[in-house]
């Protein structure tokens, strides 16, 4: 992950690993309840590379759209400031994309500083641009939701009891599942490795909840 962490924030890019690993669970597990012959296992492998790449494209669309909505946004909240003269008007609006905590501790000085550096700021785009950052990070999270599946899947592809390769690949799933817990943990958590334990159980529970709805 430590290529993508100038790209996407950790929860970003611990979300899509954990998305990938949660979607191709839900076909690794359908296994058991077919024959486990070659013909499944085939049919299994292209399915979960198949969605893997539609949902890699759908969310990496989705990132885009995510980037330009939330600097349009910002946009819109830069012309109110630039066109308000009223200091506490202005204050509403820069606090309201401030931290509380970090708004509710500045002095109305600041504010009035603030205010004045957007005056001298050059007009705004009329709408929000794709930058070069936006199609890094839409490589990114199809890069992480696609690329997450492939330990999960690779014992199919050269163990040739079908059974076995499902019980090594469910025992990585498991500990892929840990991991991203474990690094959500330690970005948000006190205990990084209730996390990771909370994470595979949270995990099992929404494969055998999509399997169960038919996903």
């Amino acid at each position: 992950m430590a290529k993508f962490e100038h790209v996407l924030e950790p929860m970003e890019r611990i979300s899509e690993v954990l998305f990938g690993i949660i979607i191709v669970l839900t076909f690794t597990c359908a296994l058991r309840f077919t024959r486990m012959d070659s013909g499944s296992v085939h049919t299994m492998l292209w399915g979960a590379i198949g969605c893997s790449v539609a949902w890699g494209l759908i969310d990496a669309v989705f990132y885009i759209l995510g980037c330009l909505s939330e600097r349009g946004h910002n946009i819109k909240l830069l012309r109110l400031v630039r066109a308000t003269r009223d200091p506490q008007e202005a204050k509403e609006i820069i606090g309201s994309v401030l931290p509380p905590l970090l708004a509710a501790n500045i002095r109305d000085e600041e504010y009035e500083r603030l205010h004045r550096k957007a005056l001298e700021m050059p007009e705004p785009p009329y709408r929000p641009p794709i930058i070069k950052h936006d199609l890094l990070g839409a490589a990114a999270v199809f890069l992480l939701a696609f690329g997450s599946i492939f330990p999960v899947i690779i014992p199919f592809t050269f163990m040739t009891n079908p059974r076995w390769a499902l019980h090594v690949s469910n025992g990585i799933a498991i500990i892929l599942l840990f991991t991203a817990g474990y690094a959500l943990g330690k970005y948000a958590a006190p205990h990084p490795w209730r996390v990771g334990v909370a994470m595979v159980i949270l995990g099992t529970a929404m494969v055998g909840l999509a399997i169960a709805l038919g996903g």
